[in-house]
């Protein structure tokens, strides 16, 4: 399910079970799948890939080659990106800066967090 209010580029991929809502912006190269959940006015970008039961929303930004899967959400102002990836039940949120970096199982990222690792 697309709303009209969201703007998804034609290069998107969303699977039959995903739903877009609100006026959130997928763009580049992006996959929803899976039972994932893009909604209010967050924004998907580059290669990302949203799936299983995820959910992004807020003003939130998954970019670049980022993943955020199982039963994760990213909300808030927070931004998840380059090889970063959001697994399992962890929660971004706030205005947390995730990069290059895995969060998983039950961790929150909150706040003015930042994780990241370089990539060599």
């Amino acid at each position: 399910m697309v709303s009209e209010n969201a703007q998804v580029a034609a290069s998107v991929y969303i699977g039959p079970f995903a739903k877009i809502c609100g006026h959130c912006k997928l763009s580049g190269e992006a996959f929803v799948f899976g039972n994932a959940w893009i909604f209010d006015r967050a924004e998907v970008s580059g290669r990302a890939e949203i799936f299983g039961n995820a959910r992004v929303f807020g003003h939130a930004k998954v970019k670049g080659d980022a993943k955020v899967y199982g039963f994760s959400v990213v909300y808030g102002e927070a931004v998840v990106s380059g090889f970063a990836e959001v697994s399992e039940k962890a929660e971004v949120g706030g205005n947390a800066r995730i990069t290059n970096t895995r969060i998983g199982g039950e961790s929150k990222v909150l706040g003015e967090a930042v994780a990241a690792k370089k990539v060599a």
